[in-house]
């Protein structure tokens, strides 16, 4: 068993200097080119054939945004591609392509097949990745657990339990289940592990009475699995720093797959063209090259994370996360505002920000301004418009100031300001402080 003395669960804040080590490379602007040119092509296919109640809810899905955890993301993939997958093998072939043996018809078979190579190679290695994943987690877990009867313990349990998991599986396959219905039992199987893991933690659920005679399980253990998976916990630093480009992936296979859908249904009247074959080829081959990329990237970051941190390192990156940036939304119509109590002249104000921007460009209204006792204001920085700015300015009064960022004129449009503000005082010189000492001495 492996000591956890002065131990503590990785915090968020570790995770954010923690990843700072391991900066993605951005998705190439194919991702959302291609994306586009799909979307466009699916858009042709259900203005010349409206949909089917089935069809409807896939594009009522790829209009929606995709899900914000990671796993489930990975999840929705794996879900997606054997989708393609079954739409790829020749039985389920429009009929027509089925039994054409055109020279055209016999090169697109060829494509075609090699689409579903690449996927295939890509499901396994997602397969293989959230194989691997599980395992090391539950292996570092089991690694601080106690090495004897109380360990045997929980591997029962967790045996006992994927075994129950893949009967529910088996069963649903037997009984005819749909590739979707097969993905929806496997997330809820997924989340229920997650909530055994936060029973295990706080000795509720299946895990009370087991916890009970659980004596010499570290406390730091318990709870690491209750606190790892909560929505502003740790995880939720990996979703923000490497959410963006998977939910783009998702977004991406989701829309070949409905594209091919459509257009196996509709492919009689709606023969595909050389372009959008040759778009569909392209956007196949980045897909599943980034997505493999991303997979072994994430892998690399896993391998290497900690699940536990001495506690004089978790309060060192708590103290330094106070010291950096915030972030808030500017709500369409209103402003925001920091007051600082300023104690001494030549103090100095110092500002740093910017937007967070989306697919349009924004920018947010800045002034600074002083209030004298009495309530009267005057302007220190004059009001005008930024997409980012950083500056600062020597006080030459002391009192109160106030920093806002101004919205008001934005009827529709919510901004997401990144912020840091300091208050800096006077620096005194060696003369100055010596003087100062004197007049205390005296």
């Amino acid at each position: 068993m492996a000591s956890t003395g002065g131990l503590v669960p990785i915090t968020r804040a570790f995770l954010a200097s923690y990843y700072e080590k391991y900066p993605f490379d951005p998705l190439p602007d194919d991702v959302s080119r291609l994306s586009s040119q799909i979307r466009s092509f699916i858009q042709d296919l259900i203005q010349g054939f409206p949909p089917t109640q089935g069809e409807s809810l896939l594009i009522q899905e790829a209009d929606s945004q995709p899900p914000h955890k990671m796993d489930e993301n990975m999840w929705k993939n794996r879900e997606h591609i054997e989708e393609i997958l079954f739409l790829l093998e020749r039985p389920h072939w429009p009929s027509v392509l089925q039994q054409s043996s055109t020279a055209e018809v016999a090169e697109f078979a060829t494509t075609l097949g090699q689409l579903k190579d690449k996927f295939q190679a890509t499901l396994t290695i997602l397969e293989s990745f959230q194989s691997r994943n599980s395992e090391r987690v539950f292996n570092t877990v089991m690694t601080y657990m106690p090495q004897d009867f109380r360990g045997t313990l929980i591997r029962q349990q967790k045996e006992r339990s994927e075994r129950n998991k893949q009967a529910e599986v088996d069963a649903l396959i037997s009984s005819g289940g749909s590739i979707r219905d097969r993905y929806s039992l496997l997330w809820k199987q997924q989340m229920d592990r997650r909530r055994q893991l936060v029973q295990l933690g706080s000795a509720t659920g299946v895990y009370k009475t087991l916890v009970k005679y659980l004596v010499g399980v570290p406390q730091v253990l318990l709870d690491f699995i209750q606190q790892i998976n909560d929505d502003d916990g740790p995880m939720e630093e990996q979703r923000q720093r490497y959410g963006p480009p998977l939910y783009s992936l998702t977004r991406m296979v989701l829309f070949i797959r409905l594209f091919l859908s459509l257009a196996w249904r509709r492919f009689e009247a709606f023969k595909l063209n050389r372009l959008q074959i040759s778009v569909l080829e392209e956007a196949v081959d980045v897909y599943t090259t980034e997505l493999q990329r991303f997979i072994n990237f994430i892998s690399e970051v896993f391998a290497n994370s900690p699940f536990f941190i001495s506690a004089e390192d978790a309060s060192m990156l708590e103290m330094r996360k106070n010291d950096e940036y915030k972030e808030i939304t500017v709500p369409a119509g209103k402003s925001y505002e920091v007051s600082l109590t300023v104690e001494s002249i030549n103090s100095y104000i110092a500002w740093d920000f910017s937007l967070v921007q989306g697919k349009m460009s924004m920018d947010i209204g800045f002034s600074v301004e002083y209030t004298y006792n009495g309530g009267e204001k005057t302007l220190i920085l004059p009001y005008r418009r930024y997409e980012s700015d950083q500056g600062n300015f020597s006080t030459c009064m002391a009192g109160n100031y106030k920093l806002i960022w101004d919205n008001s004129y934005s009827a529709f449009f919510k901004k997401a300001l990144r912020y840091k503000v300091d208050c800096i005082p006077p620096v005194l010189e060696e003369s100055e402080k010596g003087s100062e000492r004197n007049e205390v001495e005296e």
